[in-house]
């Protein structure tokens, strides 16, 4: 029985130490790339399921943090820890000029 509560325990752990993080393509214009791009980043936290929110993760504000006011491509990272049940992160990053 001991045995059975130490992997349960074990096995607990592990579900919710562990994370899931991606990154994708969201989107590219027909506006130039260059190595001479601005960077502007914004992030969205959602915390047990949502029940408690912060930031701002849209392209606009992410647009507006690095000063882009013409956007070459957009990409976004997530972040989740137990599907999201847990915790859930957004950031987007948008390029440009």
């Amino acid at each position: 029985m001991k045995k059975l509560f130490f992997f349960l325990g074990v096995a607990l752990i592990t579900v919710f130490a562990s994370s899931c993080t991606s990154t994708a393509p969201l989107a590219v214009t027909s506006n130039s790339h260059n190595n001479n791009m601005k960077v502007g980043i914004s992030r969205h936290t959602a915390v047990f399921g949502g029940l408690i929110t912060t930031g701002d993760g849209g392209i606009n504000a992410a647009a507006k943090n690095g000063g882009i006011t013409k956007i070459s491509a957009v990409d976004v990272k997530t972040t989740s820890i137990l599907g999201g049940v847990i915790s859930s992160s957004y950031q987007t990053i948008v390029y440009g000029e």
